[in-house]
């Protein structure tokens, strides 16, 4: 009867004292809950890259992680930025300001994303980027509350346009999207074309969104250049390359370079159109086992395949949330510099790490069509052609102009 007693005692004292343990953590939690904002596209030109399917992926890291962090329960909000800078300063001003918001996730078109991070800086928040893809959100505009995750124009411009001069692609004709995005890709494929011994002859530039490129695809057949180089994406690139097709282009002799196709984007314009493309991408579902598990339940859930960014927006929610359970806090500036810390190796990212500048780092990969004979099945649209190191891929930090990098 004593043993039991003192048994008793002890199973009290110990469920106590996890009790206090558990509160102690919670109290270190803001709010006592996490709370992350998803933030993008949901109904425009790049809804199918992103939108609903990158909310989610992210639900699905949520889920996956528990639906809670040391006691306190994770709490997502989202919100459609419609493509306008203004609309998603706004909004995550509100989130921060009126929702203490703790985590500012998505964030697709790279002007909106350039204005949120200077709200995010102002207010010491934090935001994730996924789906932009200018380079200059880790250079010129970087700031210590925000971390660059999928891609960006630099690794675009090393793999596919590196490609397709060494393949005797030498002229090029630049068709660009006219805002930060589409610049930093130019100015990118500019250089590495010029670097290995070609020349961009022409280009224009067309406002974002558009649906008639009739008269830009006339332009770029007049330049004479081998190469019609598309500094676009979501449907200006699908409506494009569309254009192109129907103004028989690349009957012509003339080659389309897609310097930003995602899987939705094949998918949509169906491998007799885009059969021998070339592009770099930071992730394909089927690469592997351990993407073809995720890549499968996610397509349980949505009814088809996820693009990169929205197996990046998993994947970055996920160390995200390990880093809060990790140091017990949720303020941005621990959070941040404990995913610093933290190497990031999932089903995503292999070889990954966060530079000081912000720039998560990882292997990324050059990738070509496949054409009708060769697929097996509706989603089965890539060949992997090789892997670009991680170290190789990404703008190296001596010749970064960001002001948290000493050079």
């Amino acid at each position: 009867m004593i043993f039991t007693r003192k048994t008793l005692a002890a199973s009290i004292a110990v469920a106590a004292t996890a009790s206090m343990m558990a509160s102690a953590a919670q109290a270190e939690i803001s709010d006592g809950e996490v709370r992350i904002g998803y933030l993008a596209d949901m109904s425009g030109t790049y809804r199918d890259l992103a939108g609903p399917g990158g909310q989610t992926a992210m639900e699905m890291a949520v889920a996956d992680f528990g639906g809670s962090v040391n006691g306190a329960p994770i709490v997502i909000f989202s919100a459609d930025d419609r493509n306008s800078a203004d609309v998603g300063a706004n909004t995550v001003r509100e989130w921060v300001d009126q929702r203490n918001v703790d985590m500012v996730g998505g964030l697709v078109a790279s002007s909106v994303t350039i204005a949120v991070t200077k709200v995010l800086e102002e207010n010491n928040g934090l935001g994730i980027v996924s789906g932009s893809a200018a380079s200059s959100i880790t250079n010129e505009h970087c700031t210590p509350n925000h971390i660059h995750w999928v891609y960006d124009t630099y690794p675009l411009a090393n793999g596919t346009a590196k490609a397709v001069v060494e393949q005797g692609g030498d002229t090029w004709f630049m068709l660009t999207a006219d805002y930060a995005f589409g610049h930093a890709l130019e100015g990118d494929v500019t250089r590495v074309v010029a670097v290995n011994g070609g020349e961009v002859v022409g280009g224009v530039r067309h406002p974002f969104p558009t649906s008639d490129f009739s008269s830009y695809i006339l332009q770029a057949q007049g330049s004479g250049a081998k190469i019609v180089g598309l500094a676009n994406a979501g449907a200006d690139t699908v409506n494009a390359i569309t254009t192109a097709s129907q103004f028989g282009l690349t009957q012509s002799g003339q080659q389309l370079a897609g310097l930003l196709i995602f899987l939705n984007d094949v998918h949509a314009l169906g491998l007799e159109v885009t059969q021998g493309l070339l592009l770099t991408t930071g992730w394909y579902w089927d690469m592997d086992d351990e993407s073809r598990e995720w890549a499968e339940r996610y397509y349980d859930q949505v009814g088809r395949m996820p693009t990169m960014v929205q197996a990046g927006i998993y994947s970055s929610t996920m160390h995200y949330l390990k880093a809060v359970e990790a140091a017990g806090t949720d303020d941005p500036e621990t959070v941040r510099a404990q995913m610093a810390e933290m190497p990031v190796e999932d089903f995503f990212a292999r070889n990954g790490r966060i530079r000081e500048d912000g720039r998560m780092v990882h292997d990324m990969y050059l990738a070509q069509m496949k054409t009708p004979e060769e697929s097996t099945g509706e989603w089965d649209l890539y060949n992997i052609l090789s892997t670009i190191p991680a170290e190789e891929a990404y703008r190296p930090l001596s010749e970064s102009q960001c002001s948290l990098v000493n050079n």
